[in-house]
């Protein structure tokens, strides 16, 4: 069963210089596509990655990573919407290079889904009441 999921992985110090996307693509035949990185020689890094291959390889990818020290998170963990704050004024669709927030028709109230969300964070300075939040 083929699978394609959005993760957060956070790399230590001591594994940047390490071709461990490499293994993924060579060893577990996933393919990937970067969505966001920053890596700093020297400390840690952070890449937002979609995955996708076969759900067994898939697994022993996130085995493998686990293993060699990276930490890994789902990506809809990252990106939240504080609904306390959203006025659903929808500035935030019109930004969104992923489609990740549509206008209900029949409320007319912002829905976000984030599966879509590809965590670029150009929703955090758009969004008035500030209700996006993106933790990494």
């Amino acid at each position: 069963m083929e699978v394609s999921k959005r993760i957060v992985l956070r790399f230590p110090r001591r594994l940047i210089d390490r071709p461990i996307i490499y293994h993924l693509v060579k060893d577990y035949d996933l393919e990937f596509n970067i969505l966001k990185a920053s890596i700093t020689p020297e400390q840690e890094g952070l890449m937002v990655l979609e995955l996708k291959g076969n759900q067994d390889e898939y697994d022993r990818g996130i085995e493998f990573l686990l293993k060699t020290g990276v930490q890994i998170q789902s990506l809809s963990q990252d990106v939240t919407r504080n609904d306390e704050r959203c006025t659903h004024c929808g500035a935030c669709v019109t930004i969104c290079p992923s489609a990740a927030f549509a206008v209900d028709p029949a409320t007319r109230r912002v829905i976000f889904n984030d599966e879509k969300c590809i965590a670029c964070g150009l929703c955090i300075p758009a969004c008035p009441p500030r209700a996006m939040e993106v933790h990494f």
